[in-house]
């Protein structure tokens, strides 16, 4: 079996914890398994059931770790609350097959704030068919809104399955109606949109061979190509913001497949994407044209993976493009748009010229990872926009996320040790109040205007 997380390339990323970290083998590609359900209450109305199950994860999903979740000093009541909760999401899970559009919608909703933010391997693999059933049933006959939440609960579904059989059978059985939606240009943007990012990432987590891998990246390309023009040439009329966002969203999706494909497919696309790619400099869509920069990026580092001494003859057009969007100040540019495209245009920029990655630093409980180059860049900011706020617990805990970035297993802590590593509010206040400070002063001297004059 084919395991294309494991293939991946790129620099490393390192983690560094405050506590010793148990073994040093790679863990297994499941994910930690949940308590299976318990009685089921007395039936409530739809909405009750959807609401009920959104308020308590939305409660739950901002910074709480299950390390501390289970510190509770009455173990009896955390296993009521949990089969109460377990229950309310059998019952959503129910109503994505219900009547009312708007019921299924409300559903779909909790469903996905529920897979984002805990892991509930156990309670869905007995039940993986039925709601696979339900969410084909919702992408084949529900309009705009309603598709787009299928495919990404769809996504978070092959997500808590894994790298397994489990994930792979979830992908297998819906990645023709993906394709189907995605390339259908009477469908609804915003149902494309999600079917582009949920085909990607499913197909990362889950694709059992290459030749899904390859069929997913043609689609793809198929999408986002569209926005791909010659210098000068007028935007085609069908290219509305809606289209251009979709295409955005292909080309993300393509670029993360980019961080799994074998060497021999990166040499094919490297021959024809380096020549179109810039072309999306020039879009009018700012998110458009940052992807692209991220995604010339991303190739340039394959690039020198397969060839050490890789040179391209357009870089010095290359390199005036980006010095362009890196110093772009043209007021008719949002100016929040203008500061995040030149920032990042910095970067790419950067790296270009000097083959240096801007290292991002990223934190959750005890732990802390360094993304230091583009592939992990791509592969964590993909993660993180279908997860949200629920990236921090997934990454402490999701066993499959924690292979991926070579994190090593999930640490296990008891509650003495979780004790020594909390501080009072005091000191936190002060580390606060000093991290403030200095914030300020670099902010100050790095200010877009001065960093501009510079």
């Amino acid at each position: 079996m084919w395991h294309p997380h494991r293939a991946m390339g790129g620099g490393a990323l390192c983690t560094r914890t405050t506590r010793s970290q148990p073994g040093g083998a790679s863990s297994p590609s499941g994910v930690p398994r949940a308590r299976s359900s318990g009685k089921a209450e007395a039936p409530a109305s739809d909405d009750e059931t959807a609401s009920e199950v959104l308020s308590h994860y939305s409660s739950a999903s901002e910074g709480t770790s299950v390390a501390e979740e289970g510190t509770g000093s009455d173990g009896v009541d955390e296993q009521a609350q949990q089969e109460e909760v377990e229950d309310k999401l059998k019952e959503c899970i129910d109503h994505v097959s219900a009547k009312s559009s708007k019921t299924r919608q409300a559903a779909l909703e909790s469903l996905r704030l529920a897979f984002s933010s805990k892991l509930l391997f156990d309670f869905l693999l007995e039940r993986r068919l039925t709601l696979t059933d339900s969410l084909e049933k919702c992408l084949k006959k529900g309009k705009g809104e309603e598709q787009a939440l299928a495919a990404s609960v769809l996504t978070l579904l092959c997500l808590q399955m894994g790298a397994g059989p489990e994930g792979e059978e979830v992908f297998r059985s819906l990645k023709p109606l993906l394709l189907s939606i995605l390339t259908d240009a009477s469908a609804s943007p915003v149902a494309r949109q999600s079917c582009a990012m949920a085909l990607g990432m499913c197909c990362y987590v889950a694709a059992a061979d290459v030749e899904d891998l390859i069929s997913c990246l043609a689609c793809l390309e198929g999408i986002f190509g569209a926005s791909c023009r010659e210098e000068g040439s007028p935007v085609p009329a069908h290219h509305s913001p809606p289209l251009q966002t979709l295409h955005r969203s292909a080309l993300q999706s393509w670029s993360l497949l980019l961080t799994i494909c074998p060497g021999s497919r990166i040499k094919k696309i490297l021959d024809n994407h380096l020549l179109t790619l810039p072309l999306l400099l020039s879009s009018d869509a700012v998110d458009l044209r940052i992807v692209a920069g991220e995604s010339i990026a991303l190739l340039f580092e394959l690039a020198h993976e397969l060839e050490e001494e890789f040179c391209y003859e357009g870089t010095d057009l290359l390199c005036t493009k980006l010095k362009a969007l890196a110093t772009d100040s043209n007021k008719y540019r949002a100016k929040t748009d203008r500061r995040r495209q030149r920032s990042i245009f910095r970067d790419v920029l950067h790296f270009i010229e000097s083959g240096e990655c801007h290292e991002e630093t990223i934190r959750f409980g005890l732990e802390c990872m360094y993304v230091d180059s583009w592939v992990r860049r791509r592969t964590y900011h993909a993660f993180k926009e279908v997860l949200g706020s629920g990236i921090r617990h997934h990454l402490q805990n999701n066993e499959l996320l924690r292979e991926i970035f070579d994190l090593g297993p999930p640490l296990v802590l008891d509650a003495a040790a979780l004790k020594a590593t909390k501080i009072s509010r005091f000191e936190k206040h002060l580390y606060n109040s000093a991290a403030f400070k200095a914030r300020t002063k670099a902010r100050s001297r790095v200010r877009d205007k001065r960093a501009d004059v510079l």
